[in-house]
């Protein structure tokens, strides 16, 4: 009993590692995007560190991640209250780790780019950041935690169209701020860039196929996915359009680096079977992801 508990413990720990590991990973990397190639043109990324951005531009006075750590102590204390303690940890984490980023990749030269490229690589690079932040359980802080509380009345709705909402309300203040209504285009560009990216990151690699297959040998045919794939499959009842005989079907659900192996195995036990495969999103339950209202 007491080996199960240490073990348990164990991984409970080597999970909030990888967790921290990838919120402060996803946090430098949001901070590079921001220095290198949106703040040099005046692009707004939007949320609470595009909010200080202007408050930078409007004051003449202290620097993004200084305001983005300030604004952001109201949202905190509402994530805490709705969304728990580890989100509210992880975000805390989040938060400062990106304010100091925000800052410390000052020093790194920017590179010359054309404005366009700078909203491109910007919004890849912002997207991926903040993809791998929400990937460790956690936000930066601001439009993330409004994302989060949207999303938890919202749960059909994506994450990153969320953050598109809540966002472009501060992107528009960009070109009035600047005086310079290019500046919001570019920034609408940043956003819709990272929306993309973000999306892929948290959803996009989570494709798997399902596949239905009409066979006569549908025992075997379960028996080989299950002894060579380690999958599970669903028996439905059919009926021949043509000649009116029962059909049985067989459903399963593989990763895409197993779809190969299936097929070859299904025209091994029944070259006549008849499969359709499809790509399917987010397939949840036992031998894949669980479902997390989170995302």
């Amino acid at each position: 009993m007491k080996k199960e508990l240490l073990a348990k413990r164990g991984g409970l720990v080597m999970q909030l590692l990888r967790d921290y590991a990838l919120i402060a990973v996803g946090c430098f990397i949001f901070g590079l995007s921001f220095d290198l190639f949106m703040a040099p043109h005046s692009i707004n990324v939007g949320g609470v560190s595009g909010i200080a951005m202007l408050l930078v531009e409007i004051t003449g006075v202290g620097t993004v991640g200084l305001f983005s750590a300030l604004l952001n102590v109201p949202l905190f204390l509402a994530g805490y209250k709705v969304l728990g303690k580890r989100f509210f940890f992880g975000s805390l984490f989040g938060m400062l780790a990106s304010s100091l980023f925000f800052d410390l990749c000052t020093v790194i030269p920017v590179p010359e780019t054309e404005t366009l490229l700078g909203a491109l690589f910007g919004g890849v690079l912002c997207g991926i950041g903040i993809g791998l932040v929400f990937m460790g359980h956690a936000s930066t802080g601001g439009s993330d935690i409004i994302a989060r509380l949207l999303k938890r009345k919202f749960r059909n709705l994506k994450i990153g169209r969320l953050l598109l909402f809540v966002d472009l309300t501060v992107v528009t203040l960009t070109g009035i701020v600047f005086r310079d209504f290019s500046k919001t285009l570019y920034s609408v560009v940043v956003l819709y860039v990272s929306t993309e990216v973000m999306d892929a990151i948290l959803y996009g690699l989570d494709y798997s196929v399902v596949a239905i297959i009409i066979t006569d040998l549908h025992d075997e045919v379960y028996a080989a996915i299950d002894s060579h794939l380690d999958r599970g499959a669903t028996f439905l009842d059919g009926r021949g359009c043509y000649t009116g005989s029962p059909k049985s079907v067989v459903m399963t659900a593989v990763s895409r680096g197993q779809v190969a192996e299936l097929k070859q195995l299904v025209q091994s036990v029944d070259p006549n079977a008849f499969m359709i495969l499809q790509e399917a999103h987010q397939v949840l339950g036992n031998g894949f992801k669980r479902y997390s209202d989170e995302l």
